[in-house]
């Protein structure tokens, strides 16, 4: 998964450049839909009556923000940026998101899970030296 991923970054980011960033989203989603609505069919649950409105709410915000807008935003930046260095960026997503996630929702974070930052942080530094 984590190939077919960066290839898709990859592909976005070049399509990005020739047929604009919210372009290649859309095909990207228009192409997913025979496979992606027979898979919804078939896992829809048999009974909404457990699912509430927040539940719902926060489906309809990942799909329209996140997976929508978003990748509007990321494929511009990939095509701005450079595949290369930009996708490195993303490496320190996990970091923010314990950050975030210590601050704002006060869970606590083990020293495994910082070490393991400090790791990803480590190799996506030494990769933007060592590529120069």
């Amino acid at each position: 998964s984590i190939v077919v991923c960066g290839l898709g970054y990859a592909e976005g980011a070049r399509l990005s450049r020739r047929l604009g960033n919210w372009q290649v989203i859309s095909w990207a989603l228009v192409l997913s839909l025979p496979l992606m609505l027979p898979l919804s069919f078939y896992f829809t649950p048999s009974s909404w009556s457990g699912v509430g409105v927040p539940a719902l709410l926060s489906l309809a915000y990942v799909s329209l923000f996140s997976m929508l807008i978003g990748f509007v935003f990321w494929y511009r930046g990939l095509a701005q940026g450079g595949i290369a260095a930009v996708g490195q960026l993303q490496l320190l997503q996990p970091f923010f998101g314990l950050l975030l996630a210590s601050v704002i929702l006060h869970e606590k974070v083990g020293w495994a899970l910082v070490a393991v930052n400090i790791a990803v942080i480590l190799c996506v530094a030494a990769a933007r030296r060592f590529a120069k």
